[in-house]
């Protein structure tokens, strides 16, 4: 098997012989690296990118030698699918600057381009016979899902627009020679339910109305090819599921409480799961006994308590998972640690920061606000104030039953969030000025037209869709909820992390807003970092941590000078580092 874990403070690619139970390191660079796979040939490959994400695919033997690229004259761009069969056939999606490339050819060899198309598009699988490849694109879209052979001839467009209801492509099943007997599996989202389909080129789109679910599922074949294991997301903890489709029944797989982060299937039965929970860090295992590779996380259970918060909300409750130290009654200073996304969800898993925090002595709450995975298509399509300001209005509220729970300390709440987590820890600050002590916002859109303008296409699109259109189009709905809009309010003191090579959050739109608050004389600090949105260094990420939570320490539990700003002109009391 192929897994990536911390090597040096970096995510790096490891081989684990389980017969030998030894693990072998691969990559070793120094960005890190995230995407690695394993074909059906042994082949170990890795995704080579720099800090824009930019790179291209490589590989070599299990047992390692040289590598090589995995197909030649493919241009570099952005990592968007990879599949590769059993007779050495590879095929990958490439992220161009104006759309999304495919190309084949047998593995090490030159690459053909078999389409290219407009925007954000990604592979999704190729037959075990290299006869059809899959390619989704915006779930919602006419396109959602085009199956083509190798020649770019389109063998069939599978749309996921009005009645139809969002569509994904997961594959192709893992047995069969192709031609009619190729089945791609999928999923559609349809009456606020999520249901199992299949496509083949005899019998085209096949809905499995019996196979259907409330919130958010994965699947993935068994290997022989006739049921699917599914991984449902529902309420912040993990299910799994087998359905049997010929026998058109559903069975529940045993899994303990908490998250499966991933879950395979082999041969023989055995079953491979990644589990955690909030106390307990990330571990493998099988359910056949196959010795499998130890992560070198912390051993055993980890300090705090966890309690499930559910307050009462406009489009229904709104759930809180709340940790809390063991030491004490309370109630404790906290820290809301607020999701991004916004199309995912906290989940009853380990997490580095609510450990290094409740070790710390403070509460911490995940709150899985309107517009969260998890809980159903509807609230996730909640956004009755708009994009933003619902959302913080959900955090406030937990906040105020928190408080009237006797829970946590009123005088000593703050907020931390990442990415879009970020970008509503800034809105909050800017249109509840005084509710919230201090705020911690690391890689933010602060500015949501200009980030529009410079962020990738990937992005762009998704801002499109929860705006209803582009800055030009709908410039009243992003000025409405853009942080630098409320930056003049910004009373409370506000701690934000930057990355020069961010292309998902741009550097210049963050230091627009950096720049306002200077303007008025807000108390703030900044710290840069020399890398990109998804950046991998351990150094970066211990860094982060520790200035976050001495600047939370400080803000929430000791002696802070007047939070009221200075007048305009008056300059701010700023600090800025880099690492």
């Amino acid at each position: 098997m192929v897994f990536t874990a911390d090597a040096d403070g970096r995510c790096e690619v490891f081989t684990w012989d389980a017969a030998t139970r030894r693990a072998r390191r691969v990559t070793d660079r120094p960005g890190g690296t995230l995407h690695g796979a394993i074909d059906r040939d042994a082949r170990v490959w890795w995704f080579a990118e720099d800090a824009q994400g930019v790179g291209h695919w490589r590989f070599q033997p299990f047992t390692g030698g040289p590598d090589r690229p995995g197909l030649a004259g493919v241009p570099e761009g952005t990592a968007r699918g990879l599949a590769v069969t059993g007779g050495a056939i590879a095929a990958v999606g490439v992220g161009l600057d104006d759309g999304t490339a495919v190309h084949i050819g047998s593995r090490g060899g030159p690459g053909r381009e078999v389409t290219r198309v407009d925007g954000p598009a990604a592979l999704a699988g190729l037959t075990p016979a290299g006869d059809l490849l899959a390619l989704t694109r915006a779930a919602d879209s006419p396109r959602a899902v085009t199956v083509l052979t190798p020649e770019g001839c389109e063998a069939a467009v599978l749309s996921g627009g009005g009645a139809h209801g969002r569509l994904w492509a997961l594959g192709f099943a893992p047995t069969g020679q192709g031609g009619p007997d190729a089945t791609l599996l999928l999923v559609r989202a349809r009456d606020d339910h999520y249901l199992l389909e299949t496509w083949t080129p005899a019998t085209g789109t096949v809905t499995h109305d019996w196979c259907a679910f409330d919130t958010e599922i994965t699947a993935r074949w068994y290997p022989e090819g006739r049921s699917v294991l599914i991984r449902q997301d529902r309420h912040g903890r993990s299910l799994l599921h087998r359905a049997h489709l010929e026998r058109r029944t559903l069975d529940a797989v045993p899994a303990p409480p908490g998250t499966l982060l991933d879950a395979a299937p082999h041969p023989g039965g055995d079953l491979h799961t990644l589990w955690t929970d909030t106390t307990h860090p990330p571990r493998m295992t099988s359910t056949a006994g196959t010795p499998l590779p130890p992560l070198g996380t912390v051993e055993g259970r980890v300090p705090g308590t966890l309690r499930d918060i559910r307050t009462p909300g406009p489009d229904g409750p709104v759930h809180t998972l709340l940790s809390l130290p063991e030491d004490g009654p309370g109630p404790f200073p906290a820290v809301f640690l607020v999701h991004g996304g916004p199309a995912d969800h906290d989940r009853d898993a380990y997490d580095g920061t609510v450990h290094s925090l409740v070790a710390s002595g403070f509460a911490v709450a995940r709150v899985n606000y309107r517009g969260s995975t998890g809980y159903g298509p509807r609230w996730q399509r909640a956004f009755p104030d708009g994009v933003g300001h619902t959302q913080v209005e959900d955090l406030a509220a937990v906040r105020a039953d928190l408080v009237a729970r006797g829970l946590i300390r009123p005088e000593a709440t703050g907020l931390w969030g990442t990415s879009w987590g970020g970008y509503l820890v800034l809105l909050a600050l800017g249109t509840r000025p005084g509710l919230w002590r201090a705020g911690v916002a690391v890689k933010p859109v602060a500015d949501y037209a200009a980030a529009h303008a410079s962020a990738t296409p990937a992005l762009r699109a998704l801002d499109e869709r929860l705006f209803g259109g582009t800055p030009e189009e709908v410039p009243a709905r992003y000025a409405h909820s853009s942080p630098i809009r409320y930056a003049v309010r910004v009373r409370d003191p506000l701690l934000v992390v930057a990355a020069t090579h961010d292309t998902k959050c741009p550097a210049a739109q963050v230091r627009s807003y950096l720049a306002a608050l200077h303007a008025i004389g807000a108390r703030h600090e900044s710290l840069w970092l020399d890398s990109g949105h998804d950046g991998y260094d351990g150094g970066d990420h211990v860094a982060v941590l520790r200035r976050a939570v001495l600047f939370l320490d400080r803000e929430l539990r000791g002696t802070t000078p007047p939070r009221r700003p200075r007048p305009p002109g008056g300059g701010s009391a700023h600090r800025t580092a880099h690492h």
